[in-house]
């Protein structure tokens, strides 16, 4: 009897396990059904990017900027710009609510069918998408557009406008800087910001690889910006590796302070 107890005992979980699995399929059936309609209608695109967009407007409306928290107009690096601005994957949602509408900024997207909908949304800004990918070596990034993004990248810098990039690469190691923002920061001459939103009402999203952060309103919010990284325009592979190590230790650095500011820790 007390052994039947325990075999029952020990399906359970897994019986537990195998009933959420099932319940979960028809939600992600469902998902897979519309997510192509969806992606092939442009009113629908435009639709989610005016609600994605009037939210994060109440989320930064509703998140008032703490003491300490960086000045982005007029701030301590306003006669350093243009910048390149270096921020982490899932750290980044709330950043363009916050960007002052006069200052021009072109930002990095995604060339992924699924990354179209960020770049609709960040317009909504008045922030300029450059679709391309930077990986670790000029391999990658010209198989994946990032070399013809980065000239844009350049170009714009080189008219004066503030340039954004997410440092790490989408689906590889989290936290950890590519080379393309150091190549940037080489070839224009213009020094990186490393920098960091954060707000004290956040729901952390655990399985996504980059443990995606998603603000929500009636908080506090923060941007924290750490000292300018720059990179010389004869910097060998070496001194790339070490300015890559260097911005991931800043930008870890920014987003610490963000959260301290916004947690109201010492």
């Amino acid at each position: 009897m007390e052994q039947s107890r325990i075999a029952s005992s020990a399906v359970r979980p897994a019986t537990k396990k195998k009933r959420a699995k099932a319940k979960a399929a028809p939600t992600k059936n469902v998902w897979r059904r519309i997510r192509e309609p969806l992606a092939k209608s442009r009113f629908a695109k435009a639709a989610l990017a005016s609600l994605f967009a009037g939210a994060m407007r109440f989320v930064r409306v509703t998140n008032p900027l703490v003491k300490g928290s960086f000045e982005l107009s007029g701030g301590t690096y306003a006669d350093s710009e243009p910048l390149i601005v270096g921020l982490w994957h899932g750290q980044h949602l709330l950043a363009p609510a916050l960007y002052p509408s006069g200052r021009e900024l072109v930002a990095m997207v995604s060339r992924s069918a699924d990354a179209e909908l960020n770049a609709l949304v960040i317009k909504k800004f008045g922030i300029d998408a450059v679709r391309g990918s930077g990986g670790r070596s000029t391999k990658s990034k010209l198989e994946k557009g990032g070399a013809t993004a980065l000239i844009a990248l350049k170009k714009a810098l080189d008219a004066g406008k503030n340039v954004c990039m997410i440092a790490d690469i989408p689906h590889g190691t989290p936290r950890d800087a590519g080379m393309g923002i150091i190549l940037l920061a080489r070839l224009s001459g213009r020094p990186i910001a490393p920098a960091a939103v954060a707000t004290s009402r956040r729901k952390v999203v655990e399985k996504s690889w980059d443990k995606t952060t998603i603000n929500l309103p009636f908080g506090r919010s923060a941007i924290y910006v750490a000292p300018l990284i720059e990179v010389s325009a004869d910097a060998d592979d070496a001194e790339m590796e070490r300015k890559r190590l260097e911005l991931t230790a800043a930008i870890d650095y920014a987003t610490e302070q963000a959260y301290r500011l916004v947690d109201g820790e010492k």
